[in-house]
């Protein structure tokens, strides 16, 4: 291997591998980093949120002023919802996993004396089963029968619910280490209201209306609660294939109930997983372009300055021709050169990224980057330096030694 006579042309003309190595180890910092928050965020926006998403919708209806006798109105809307064909299911529901406004409660614990709880969960509530019209898995305990439901106007005081329904991951949480969810059945769980709730059921998954990132977006808990307000929101769950027609005539059949409220919304929950992770993707989108690009830019310089070389010393390349040398070997050199190059740009790369994912874990609170994708990012580093040399390289080999002969 012909590494010194390779560094010691290297370190007399310092300048422009210098830049090369520069631009690679910039590229390698900027990929890295690019690499692990692309994956995060697809990561984050493939997450099942626990529902029956593909057969599951949500209607919602603002009244014209005020309107008497809210209880009476759900349950008209709700019995001509549950009568349309193809419909599985229908209830009243305060919010939907991934719909970005919801309601949230903090001080949850098990312990009443626990004055500095920090714990908080997505709080759910419905006067039917949000298991049933989500489409829930429950794994322990049961759920809520009608006379659990607490019925509760939101102008004469707090809710006080007598039960609780929570998920997998609130539960880890409030008790760590439980391993036998039946264990916390029957338990009060307090900061849900001014009294405390008895635990009677957990689920596998709910995820909260904002998602959040990692166990905190499946922080859920659903309460038996009829909230008589004129606000009149409905989780419905359709039969496999049957969502939108079922949309639509739910849509019409609450249209011709009332003529004094008007359809605020209706959304699948295909609509509102898109809208939910729209910025995701979107970042996920540009950081992919931008990756992409500044490897063509790369690539670019380190074509550029290759071809350079080998039109500089076709006249070295030629005596070398001469002397015995091979194409192969003249092919080696530069690649050889090029590695070179580029680990060192690649090492600097390292250094860079790491520092680089300090910036971006305070400004952004990602997770700290994985030395695998610095790794990655070198790996990607040398394969595009090989690349982008080859051609330059396969043209001087391909320089005949008379070129030499002629000019000596």
């Amino acid at each position: 291997m012909e590494v010194r006579p390779i560094l010691s042309t290297l370190f007399r003309n310092k300048t422009a591998p210098l830049l090369i190595a520069a631009q690679v180890a910039l590229t390698l910092a900027i990929v890295a980093n690019a690499l692990y928050i692309i994956q995060e965020r697809l990561a984050a926006a493939a997450r099942p949120s626990g529902a029956d998403e593909a057969n599951i919708a949500r209607i919602e209806l603002s009244p014209i002023g005020d309107m008497a006798d809210p209880k009476s109105i759900q349950e008209v809307d709700l019995q001509t919802l549950r009568a349309i064909p193809g419909v599985v299911s229908a209830t009243w529901a305060n919010q939907i996993p991934l719909g970005q406004s919801g309601w949230n409660s903090g001080g949850l614990s098990l312990k009443e004396d626990n004055e500095n709880a920090s714990l908080s969960g997505a709080h759910y509530f419905s006067p039917g089963s949000l298991i049933d019209a989500y489409g829930l898995k429950l794994i322990a305990g049961r759920d809520f029968t009608q006379d659990d439901v607490f019925d509760h106007d939101p102008d004469s005081g707090n809710a006080a619910p007598k039960f609780v329904i929570i998920t997998k991951a609130l539960a880890d949480a409030l008790q760590p280490g439980i391993t036998n969810y039946n264990e916390l059945l029957g338990k009060p769980m307090y900061g849900v209201a001014e009294e405390p709730a008895q635990i009677i059921g957990v689920i596998e998954r709910l995820q909260t209306p904002w998602a959040n990132a990692g166990a905190e977006g499946e922080q859920s808990y659903i309460l038996p609660i009829r909230y008589l307000t004129g606000a009149f929101q409905y989780a419905i769950r359709s039969e496999p294939g049957q969502l939108e027609p079922v949309l639509k005539a739910a849509s019409e059949a609450l249209s011709k109930l009332r003529s004094d409220r008007v359809l605020n919304s209706q959304r699948t929950f295909a609509e509102i997983r898109e809208s939910r992770y729209a910025n995701e993707m979107l970042m996920a989108g540009l950081l992919i372009a931008v990756t992409l690009f500044l490897l063509l830019i790369t690539a670019s310089g380190i074509v550029g300055l290759a071809s350079l070389w080998v039109n500089q010393r076709r006249k070295q390349i030629g005596v070398r021709r001469a002397l015995g040398a091979r194409k192969i070997d003249v092919i080696r050199y530069f690649l050889v050169e090029n590695v070179l190059i580029t680990t060192g740009g690649a090492l600097f790369g390292l250094v860079l990224a790491l520092s680089l994912n300090q910036v971006l874990v305070r400004q952004m609170e990602i997770p700290r980057l994985p030395l695998s994708y610095v790794g990655i990012g070198m790996a990607i580093m040398w394969v595009l330096g090989l690349l982008a040399v080859l051609g330059p390289a396969l043209r001087a080999a391909k320089v005949p030694p008379a070129v030499a002969t002629r000019t000596i």
